[in-house]
């Protein structure tokens, strides 16, 4: 049996106790990641003030709740695509420093994914705005 290789545990295989703290650090971990894409990503940037001028013009056109709602997801679609868009280029770079052409595919279908939420999210933009930009219908 000495021929047999070791068997890799990690944390995750462990059970652990509960602690607020482990669950405190948890968020201060998230809170470094979304630094990280906002330091680093500069299509990040853009969602930001996107996002930014989108949330004035929610003020500014007093939308409703469920306005609020769908404009509130369609953002959270677009930030959430490219944080896990971010995420999978650092995984991919790592684990394959040198191109590969099987990563770059993968690596633009992960942007499409971006591209896709950015324009879905355009689309219920304009669907809520439209009508505050109109004005009422005669």
């Amino acid at each position: 049996m000495a021929d047999e290789e070791p068997v890799l545990t990690g944390a995750a295989d462990e059970e652990k106790p509960f602690h607020l703290r482990s669950r405190a650090q948890s968020f201060v971990y998230a809170f470094h990641g979304i630094v990280e894409m906002l330091r680093t990503q500069h299509n990040a940037w853009i969602h930001a003030v996107l996002t930014t001028l989108v949330c004035i013009s929610g003020i500014l056109a007093e939308l409703q709740l469920a306005e609020w709602c769908w404009i509130i997801l369609a953002i959270m679609a677009v930030w959430t695509a490219e944080a896990l868009n971010t995420a999978f280029e650092y995984l991919a770079d790592a684990a394959s420093p040198e191109f590969h052409p099987l990563v770059a595919k993968a690596k633009d279908v992960a942007a499409g994914a971006v591209l896709i939420a950015a324009i879905g999210s355009a689309v219920i933009g304009l669907m809520i705005f439209w009508p505050h930009i109109m004005g009422p219908a005669q």
